[in-house]
């Protein structure tokens, strides 16, 4: 692994992960993120993988992506991961994933400066930020180490609830983008029926999303269906000129 972060834990809490941020390097690493990935989409999620083999997810697109994963090193744990598609690579690879679910057209005027980010997860036992704080730390130093400037990805709502996350963020998302009708959307290839989402008062955009749209992330078009894992699939993208600063300044020190 290439490491990019470490934090410390303090030396009277000695229950506390020893967290480490890198590159996956070796097949060895990239099998353990892609083991981790399995266990929280399909075991918990229970989302299907077509090409998944022996409890791996895997997919045409890994072997173009830069992938970051975050280690505990007390135990040797991969407890987070995210996978990183450049636009030179989106050549070879014949597209981006996002392009499986929507019509991007609209973005090819920056394409040239547009990564793609996906496949995120942490253990069920980091998610208390830390871990998606040195994930998206290292998402921000990559793109600016490498002078590219958007990043495109697709957050998954569930539709276990009938659709009633779904909904709020479908409602924070029109509002926002009825503001701003100058920027570009993309289209979904197989749009979710919108007329199915049930709206409630009470419903709470999920906390991934939400720190999305916190650092200066948006949301551009409709969402898509996802079958396979029973998910509205919003895309969202991030300019880094447009972060919030003082985001800007935390992930890059």
């Amino acid at each position: 692994m290439q490491v990019l972060l470490r934090t410390q834990a303090d030396e009277t809490e000695q229950d506390e992960p020893n967290l480490v941020l890198g590159l996956v390097t070796t097949p060895e690493e990239l099998e353990q993120v892609q083991r981790l990935r399995f266990d929280v989409y399909t075991t918990e999620m229970n989302a299907v993988f077509p090409d998944a083999v022996d409890g791996v997810d895997i997919d045409r697109f890994d072997q173009w992506c830069d992938h970051l994963m975050v280690c505990d090193s007390k135990t040797n744990k991969v407890v987070g991961t995210y996978r990183i598609m450049t636009p030179e690579n989106a050549v070879k690879a014949k597209g981006y994933y996002s392009e499986s679910e929507f019509d991007i057209s609209s973005l090819n005027d920056i394409r040239h400066l547009l990564c793609e980010c996906g496949r995120s997860c942490t253990h069920a036992d980091y998610r208390n930020g830390a871990a998606i704080m040195m994930l998206w730390t290292g998402l921000t130093k990559y793109l600016y180490s490498k002078n590219y400037r958007y990043m495109l990805g697709c957050a998954s709502v569930s539709l276990a609830d009938g659709g009633v996350q779904a909904s709020q963020v479908w409602r924070a998302a029109r509002a926002e983008m009825d503001k701003h009708p100058e920027l570009p959307q993309v289209k979904p290839l197989n749009p979710y029926p919108l007329e199915k989402l049930t709206c409630t008062d009470d419903a709470k955009i999920p906390p991934l999303i939400k720190g999305y749209l916190k650092i200066g992330a948006r949301i551009c078009g409709e969402p898509a269906w996802d079958p396979d894992f029973n998910a509205a699939d919003f895309p969202i993208i991030i300019d880094m000129e447009s972060m919030d600063p003082r985001y800007r300044k935390h992930f890059l020190g």
